[in-house]
């Protein structure tokens, strides 16, 4: 698989970043998944062709993981016409456990289980969090090792919405 440079919009303090010096991004078909949600329920990446879809994978012993939740939450909650983010759970743990967590951290968006040992699902996972921002053609257009925040996933989509005029 070959992706560009990753380019979350513009520079935030603390964010490691690539800056994309060669133009845009060499967009990439993103390969179809389905997993089940807490309550059992299968999604599939398709399922949301149409909109920016930001494939998240955590766990909840990871404390970058844990602090980047509520930045998904934000960025979810505000534009759900548009945007769709799947937090994609990547440990072995019960599920009863995963929902409390889940509850105590006020998460609307649709978190999946992976188990951990689980081969990638959208692409690479060398370390968590790790994030594919797919756009509305089903198009993988960006990946993040690290925490993302809210206003560098809009800045991005905006950014990338402005070249591809």
């Amino acid at each position: 698989m070959r992706y560009g440079p990753m380019r979350w919009g513009r520079w935030g303090a603390g964010v490691l970043l690539l800056a994309l010096l060669c133009g845009p991004l060499q967009a990439e078909p993103a390969p179809d998944f389905a997993l089940p949600d807490l309550s059992g329920r299968m999604h599939h990446l398709s399922d949301y062709r149409g909109k920016w879809v930001l494939v998240n994978y955590w766990a909840t012993w990871c404390p970058p993981c844990r602090e980047e939740l509520p930045e998904l939450e934000v960025f979810y909650s505000t534009d759900k016409d548009k945007v769709m983010v799947l937090g994609v759970n990547m440990e072995d743990i019960d599920r009863g456990a995963l929902e409390v967590f889940v509850d105590d951290q006020f998460l609307s968006f649709p978190i999946l289980r992976a188990k951990a040992n689980e081969s990638q699902v959208v692409g690479p996972i060398t370390a968590l969090p790790t994030s594919y921002l797919i756009n509305p053609r089903g198009d993988i257009v960006a990946r993040q090792v690290g925490p993302v925040t809210a206003e560098n996933i809009r800045n991005f989509i905006d950014d990338y919405e402005a070249a591809d005029k």
